[in-house]
């Protein structure tokens, strides 16, 4: 797994070695001393292009930079090709690196996934980082048959209506056990008439209506 303060503690090695101050090395990348010293204690993580920046600044391949970082196979893959090369990696080694990425490599990253398929953990480590448009996707395209309750309610703060309604969909389609109704009310208001008439069309059992008044009652 990468480790960024294993990295940030061979960034500030380098350029010990290089004999350069945080101020030389920020001038010499365009960025902050600020941003420098986050680097190296590990409390951020370069862009891409700034690696590339790096590499070439201390005389060295991207390859052997990133390695500094101790990453999977995968995880290197994904900083070395900005996720235009998602051959070869797994769920966790982007649910790994989400937090270092910006949004548009994750959806780079996530429609490989969404094509392979995609376990809910991995989902749930990446819905708090990912735009809403991917996150829909990847619900789409997840399993929900035998999810957890408490993956269940870690997912749902993070998604959006049309979320949301992706998993609605699969309570309709048997997917997901409707007895989850109880689970996915509180985020989902605005799903309350639909869950009604799909009870009325015989779509949800009355045992589901009786979830809906109870949910209602007790938030009156």
């Amino acid at each position: 797994m990468f480790d960024t303060q294993k990295f940030g503690r061979a960034l500030s090695a380098l350029r010990k070695a290089a004999d350069m101050t945080q101020n030389e090395v920020a001038d010499r990348l365009n960025l902050s001393r600020q941003a420098i010293s986050r680097y190296e204690c590990g409390e951020s993580f370069p862009d891409i292009s700034i690696l590339v920046q790096i590499a070439e600044l201390f005389g060295l391949t991207l390859d052997a930079l990133i390695t500094y970082g101790d990453p999977t196979a995968g995880e290197a893959q994904i900083l070395r090709t900005a996720g235009t090369d998602a051959s070869a990696i797994t769920s966790a080694d982007v649910v790994n690196l989400a937090p270092l990425l910006k949004p548009s490599i994750l959806t780079l990253l996530s429609e490989r996934l969404a094509a392979d398929g995609i376990d809910l953990s991995a989902l749930v480590g990446l819905a708090e980082f990912l735009q809403d448009s991917t996150t829909a996707r990847l619900v789409d395209a997840a399993s929900f048959a035998e999810i957890e309750e408490d993956l269940l309610v870690r997912l749902l703060p993070f998604l959006d209506t049309a979320s949301k309604e992706a998993v609605f969909r699969k309570l309709l389609d048997g997917e997901l056990d409707w007895h989850y109704i109880s689970v996915f009310l509180p985020y989902a208001d605005a799903l309350l008439s639909q869950i009604e008439a799909a009870v009325m069309e015989g779509a949800l059992p009355w045992e589901a209506a009786e979830i809906v008044n109870r949910y209602c009652l007790e938030r009156a």
